[in-house]
């Protein structure tokens, strides 16, 4: 299944993870590992892949950074929900993924990703391309800079692909990283979009890439920002308690967690993601007047950025 488009796609991919990791290193002054990955023969799933992973540097106590390129008999159920002529049909996925948790509680955790899935139409037709992808932010302390910088990022990466594209994309970022059974933001949003292929095959790829290529810009500011502000133990236990919140969403309602799992994936790699500590208590709530309070009452309810 794999062509020119999908060869394109993955050099940028592998450019984009390394481009990624260097700028973190360089702030952080540890190495990423590097572990690259192949399934074995007679698995469901085939394909190869690089998983980068920091832990316990002096910035970031878990930086996880993946790139992943696999073919599969089946679509799962997660990519054809909204596709049901595709139900069945063998497919090929590739992007790089990656969240980042700080060590200090005024440092936002943050998550990015982009992909291009391509499927083969049933009957033999001509290969389906889309993709999707986006990046969100989630403080654990809210700060008015802060969020504006990230979304105006945003919005600019957008801009020249039309005017709709980030009020679009930016309400589905709201909607979809939204833990239901808590009715509650899991952070203040950015920008997520699925299923993209109104743009055509060209298209879509310089929006995903713009995307990617906005990432460095939108968070690294507010990383140097806020890596150095004196916290304490009690910021430090509200962050582990909104890691909790993180935690949730990821394993409830995240259709790439989903998809990855479903479809046979590498679950070391798919679950870089998680925090490497976290904790829940029991109906525990933020006392009213207290910063940690302004977070859940002015930063997670949606709201206009720009």
């Amino acid at each position: 299944m794999s062509g020119a488009p999908t060869a394109a796609m993955r050099d940028y991919l592998l450019g984009l993870q390394q481009r990624i990791t260097s700028a973190i290193t360089e702030i952080d002054g540890q190495s990423f590992v590097s572990d690259a990955w192949e399934k074995a023969p007679g698995e469901p799933l085939q394909g190869n892949g690089v998983t980068q992973i920091l832990e316990g540097g002096a910035v970031f106590e878990r930086a996880g950074c993946g790139f992943s390129h696999v073919q599969g008999p089946r679509l799962p159920p997660s990519a054809t929900q909204h596709r049901p002529e595709l139900a069945g049909a063998p497919f090929e996925a590739l992007g790089v993924s990656l969240v980042f948790h700080p060590r200090n509680p005024y440092v936002p955790t943050v998550h990015m990703n982009v992909r291009q899935i391509t499927a083969l139409t049933p009957g033999g037709g001509a290969p389906v391309s889309w993709f999707g992808g986006g990046m969100d932010l989630t403080p654990y302390y809210g700060f008015e800079e802060d969020a504006q910088h990230f979304h105006r990022t945003c919005a600019a990466a957008l801009a020249p692909f039309g005017a709709d594209k980030y009020p679009r994309f930016k309400a589905w970022c709201d909607d979809y990283f939204f833990l239901k059974h808590r009715n509650e933001a899991r952070g203040i949003g950015g920008i997520f979009y699925d299923d993209l292929s109104e743009l055509g095959f060209e298209g879509g790829l310089a929006l995903t890439q713009a995307v990617g290529d906005a990432f460095l810009h939108a968070y690294l500011p507010l990383v140097q920002r806020r890596r150095d502000t004196p916290y304490g133990e009690r910021e430090r236990q509200f962050q582990l308690y909104r890691r909790g919140r993180y935690v949730e969403f990821n394993l409830v309602w995240d259709r790439g967690t989903h998809f990855g799992l479903q479809s046979g994936g590498r679950s070391e790699s798919i679950l870089l993601s998680m925090p490497p500590l976290v904790r829940w208590a029991y109906q525990e709530q933020p006392a009213e007047g207290t910063p940690e309070h302004r977070l859940t009452s002015e930063f997670l309810p949606r709201r206009d950025w720009l």
